[in-house]
């Protein structure tokens, strides 16, 4: 009963992280294409599945090629300065802003994984991102920030930390932001 017991367990172990994915990109497909379905069959008289998640696609893609364009940028002043005039939509869109181009874009600041000292006397060492190398506005020149992310989490911590105990690392922010996220159960020697 106990070998029964363990194969279930690694069977689970095998297909829940595969399950678990499928599921959320099958979940993912089905709402955006959904999002379009009534106004194809409406207009269109056609049902075509996938059709709304490629129709999606073209429209982000117009939408980053006019973002680009000179079109934008008297759109993107007025819309400034309407932020201006309204302080807490002006709060939660700089924030969102702030934390989307951190992964993705021109401005991403998880690109730099580095080991920060964290206690000398124990020699304990923390996974990380330098964020900001400059903090002369903080008056603290000889210090930078770096973001901590929390395991199984999304959320993290950003500390201010001496320059002399950070260490850049070689490894592809991304493989270090699953090992950090994971727990350290990911493994950090391959892009699994």
């Amino acid at each position: 009963m106990k070998k029964i017991k363990n194969y279930f367990l690694q069977g689970l172990l095998y297909l829940l992280p595969i399950g678990l994915t499928a599921y959320i990109i099958y979940g993912v497909f089905n709402f955006a294409n959904n999002l379009l379905r009534e106004v194809l069959e409406k207009f269109l008289h056609v049902d075509i599945p996938g059709l709304g998640i490629v129709l999606i696609f073209f429209f982000l893609v117009l939408i980053g090629i006019i973002g680009k364009s000179f079109i934008a940028k008297p759109i993107k002043g007025l819309f400034h300065q309407f932020l201006e005039k309204t302080p807490l939509l002006k709060l939660i869109y700089t924030a969102l802003n702030d934390l989307f181009s951190a992964f993705v874009g021109e401005e991403r600041k998880f690109d730099k994984p580095v080991i920060v000292l964290v206690n000398p006397i124990s020699n304990l060492e923390k996974l990380g991102f330098l964020t900001e190398q400059d903090l002369s506005k903080l008056d603290e020149k000889d210090k930078v920030a770096v973001y901590f992310p929390h395991s199984y989490n999304f959320s993290g911590e950003l500390f201010i930390v001496p320059k002399n105990q950070v260490r850049p690392i070689d490894i592809d922010p991304a493989v270090v932001m699953k090992f950090i996220v994971s727990g350290g159960v990911s493994s950090i020697y391959d892009n699994k």
